[in-house]
């Protein structure tokens, strides 16, 4: 017997034609029983008073010059109109909008390419007398239709009314109702603008224009609709062009029919790092508003049940296909359809077998009716844009988390963002990386393993960041071990190259790219595999079985960076069990590498741009693992548990960890790097401030409120383990101020110093409502675990007073030191900081 969901499919497929033209001989339709009257004839595509009057006859309203495609809603083009022709059977379903940006201004930069998602939404056409009515159906609140209280919940919950459209017409066959959706599309309408209100501020929107607005084509396919339109606004501000004060962009509206009958739902678990979507179940019989949260995912079933539950390999019913876009350069294509395929061996570990397919979009002779913007089909678009990122978005069920389709965008720059990172961070061990033409082997390998991650995406994954912390960092340095795990126990990580391996070490140029790792087969076993159980809920046991007794080498873990802020492990671009250690290595490395930028990088009859580039990146990479050090002050580790687990949630950090962690920042920031900044580069670039600035940089962040509220709050929650306050920001300023005769590094970073303690007795009013981070809201899986600390109310806390009090010490010492110095510069340099101080204490 066929499911629910073939039949569907069938219904679509046949109501499905290629394109067409409507018949001149079509016949008027008798509308349906206790339909309005029909009014008189009028003229093709007539609105205003004569389509408030009541529908018309169908072939007066889609007449001969009517071009029509047949899908799941029949859509027209009659002249300069365009109609959609909505079956009956469809009122009332549930459709997914996505408004999504298919042209984007020239020059507006960030990581929106073609066919980046701006909103979604579930809506539904329903009938109500003469008119058809466009809903937007909030999916945050749920009970089952059978129960007194789902009367409540819509009540409590009722639709936004979006559009509203008269029928012009009934179906030939009385079982359709057509609608012009013209001005719906053409008009600036919130729910279809390609550019939100934050958006038009930045542009300095005036008005939409219409004159020089237009529907480009309106698109119809067995479960989709797609709507393209040109937005034209007159601005200010735009992003390029300025004198043409014109901001123009493409939109893509998609309305996706979702299924019938939703897919059963796997319950979320913020231990795992899955996408999610979450709802307050008030059917539920517990005594609160109860959360439901559930992953994302594709719907993967086995063609044979029976096999696949005595543990054998099974082929999906349906396995996920993506479309490689015939845009993608003949030399790519075969890592962009391995960095698909990577996850065909990862998802046997769920027991299925080729259960991700890569293919090449079909021409116009061997398919006629493929088509890119076909919701069937998910797509690999290759983005002609400066853009350096890859991006691994999907659309998704938002009632169960299936996802429907995904489209993952290379951005054709992003090569240019590896060509570089492999320089900077492998260049001294990995000969093969010292080049500005990187070797296709090296470049294919990484661009496959980014396609690998955004498909990770696309598959509902999150980003895992504490998965590096997993791998020793010793074992790095290690052929045997990279070769066969990488650099982090996951793909999902963003660790990207390895930058401790140290030259001499044997690593092949592979061995220093990230690669799927064992909990990339964890997560997708426990998000994928079919569990012999009647329902989600019965499920839930099974799923937190496997994470409570896991028995592999490396255990997974996840905690969202949101949760897990301080979580020294759970950082972006870090590598290994410990910061120190590992970015003592990577400071060796860099050390061997800078002086070799003008060799590496400039090539006869070329300038020093590319060392420019080359060398400001570097210097921000080597400050970043600065910052993964400067995160263990104040840290605390997240290890997410339930219950019956035993041990901690929340781990301070150890004070000795702490001060070793402040020791190496004094000697390797605080302490000017004059490495940084060779003579050899120097001469080629000219002057730089990229080191001070990034400097400062990490000597602000060692004085937020956040670290330093954590620190405090420390003492109270473990005074053993804890770095008192005063005693950390003691160090911290004597490690600042350590000498009479600071260099112009030093001097820089003794007045940023200053500028912070001025920054926290001088804190701004709190907003109404209380403390921020205060408040309740939100649910499901997540909702059970709090961060540790956020940042404090500081006119409240300790902090103005503590700093206080040391401006009074540099205050004094900054008065002895200026009598005492010889040089003119120091002694300015002291009375400054002096006179500066008594104007932050003594304020006129």
């Amino acid at each position: 017997m066929p499911s629910p969901r073939e039949l569907l499919a069938g219904v679509l497929l046949a109501a499905s034609a290629t394109t067409a033209t409507a018949s001149p001989a079509a016949a008027q339709q008798t509308p349906p029983a206790g339909a309005p009257a029909q009014p008189p004839a009028e003229g093709a595509g007539a609105t205003g008073a004569a389509a408030r009057r009541g529908p018309r006859p169908y072939a007066q309203v889609i007449t001969a010059r009517a071009h029509t495609e047949r899908g799941g809603i029949t859509v027209h083009r009659v002249d300069d109109r365009y109609f959609f022709e909505v079956p009956d059977s469809l009122v009332g379903r549930d459709f997914l909008m996505v408004t999504r940006v298919a042209g984007v201004p020239a020059g507006a930069g960030g990581f929106q390419s073609a066919g980046s998602s701006l909103n979604e939404r579930l809506i539904r056409w329903e009938r109500v007398n003469d008119r058809v009515l466009l809903k937007s159906v909030s999916t945050g609140a749920v009970a089952d239709d059978s129960l007194p209280i789902a009367r409540s919940v819509a009540q409590n919950n009722y639709p936004a009314i979006i559009g509203a459209f008269p029928i012009a017409a009934f179906g030939r066959d009385s079982a359709a109702y057509v609608i012009d959706v013209t001005d719906f599309f053409a008009n600036d309408n919130p729910a279809t603008s390609g550019l939100d209100a934050n958006s038009r501020r930045a542009y300095g929107v005036r008005r939409y224009d219409a004159a020089r607005s237009y529907i480009s084509s309106v698109r119809g396919f067995p479960i989709n609709i797609e709507v393209r339109q040109v937005q034209t606004f007159d601005a200010a501000t735009p992003p390029s062009d300025p004198d043409g004060a014109t901001v123009t962009m493409e939109t893509r509206q998609s309305f996706v029919l979702l299924p019938k009958t939703p897919m059963r739902p796997r319950y979320a678990d913020a231990r795992v790092g899955y996408f999610s979507v979450d709802r307050v179940n008030y059917g539920l019989d517990v005594q609160k508003a109860e959360s439901q949260e559930f992953i994302t995912r594709w719907r993967l079933e086995p063609k044979d049940p029976a096999a696949y539950a005595r543990g054998e390999l099974v082929e999906p019913v349906k396995p996920i296909v993506y479309y490689l876009d015939p845009a993608t350069p003949t030399r790519w294509k075969r890592y962009v359809r391995e960095g698909v395929e990577n996850w065909q061996q990862v998802f046997e570990k769920a027991g299925f077998k080729n259960a991700i397919l890569a293919k090449d979009a079909p021409t116009k002779t061997e398919d006629p009716d493929f088509d890119l913007d076909d919701a069937r089909y998910s797509i690999v678009r290759w983005a002609a844009s400066l853009t350096r990122n890859a991006t691994g978005p999907h659309t998704h069920d938002p009632r169960s988390g299936e996802i429907i389709n995904s489209e993952i965008t290379w951005y054709h720059n992003h090569m240019r963002s590896y060509r570089n990172w492999l320089m900077m961070e492998t260049g001294a061990a990995n000969p093969s990386a010292r080049t500005l033409d990187i070797p296709e082997e090296l470049m294919g390998e990484t661009m496959r393993q980014v396609i690998t991650h955004e498909i990770g995406h696309a598959l509902g994954l999150q980003h895992n960041m504490i998965a590096s912390a997993s791998f020793p960092v010793d074992s790095l340095r290690s052929p045997s071990f990279t070769r066969v795990y990488g650099v982090s126990a996951t793909i999902m990580d963003y660790a990207r190259q390895n930058y401790i391996a140290q030259p001499g070490d044997g690593l092949q140029p592979k061995d220093f790219i990230r690669r799927v790792g064992p909990f990339d087969d964890f997560a997708i076993n426990w998000g994928y595999r079919v569990i012999a159980a009647p329902s989600a809920e019965a499920e839930r046991a099974t799923l937190h079985r496997w994470l409570t007794q896991q028995t592999g080498v490396f255990p997974y873990r996840f905690a969202s960076q949101q949760l897990a802020a301080g979580d020294p492990r759970n950082q972006t671009e870090d590598l290994g069990d410990d910061p120190i250690k590992a970015s003592t290595f990577s400071t060796m490395n860099y050390k061997r590498m800078i002086p070799n930028l003008v060799a590496w990088t400039s090539a006869p009859g070329e300038d020093y741009t590319e060392l420019r580039e080359l060398y400001e990146e570097s210097v921000s990479r080597w400050f970043g693992n600065m910052n993964h050090v400067a995160t263990m002050i104040g840290g605390v580790e997240v290890d997410l548990k339930t219950a019956e687990q035993s041990g901690a949630v929340y781990r301070v950090v150890p004070k000795a960890r702490q001060q070793a962690a402040l020791a190496f920042l004094s000697a390797n920031v605080v302490a000017t790097p004059a490495w940084l900044s060779p003579s050899g580069i120097v001469q080629r670039i000219g002057p730089s401030n990229v080191v001070s600035t990034r400097q400062a940089g990490v000597l602000t962040s060692l004085l937020t409120p956040a670290r330093l509220g954590r620190l405090a709050e420390s003492e109270r929650y473990d005074a053993v383990n804890a770095y008192p306050l005063a005693e950390y920001m003691a160090d911290l300023k004597r490690a600042v101020f350590n000498g009479s005769a600071p260099d112009a590094g030093r001097r820089q970073l003794q007045r940023v110093y200053v500028q912070r303690l001025e920054a926290l007795i001088t804190p701004p009013t709190a907003p109404a409502g209380g403390p921020p981070g205060g408040g309740g809201g939100g649910g499901g899986a997540a909702a059970r675990f709090t961060p540790f600390v956020t940042a404090p109310v500081l006119a409240q806390s300790d902090l103005p007073a503590l700093a206080r009090l040391q401006l009074r010490d540099i205050q004094r010492e900054a008065r002895a030191a200026a009598l005492a110095s010889v040089g003119a510069t120091t002694r300015a340099h002291w009375s400054d900081i002096a006179d500066r101080v008594s104007a932050m204490l003594e304020p006129k």
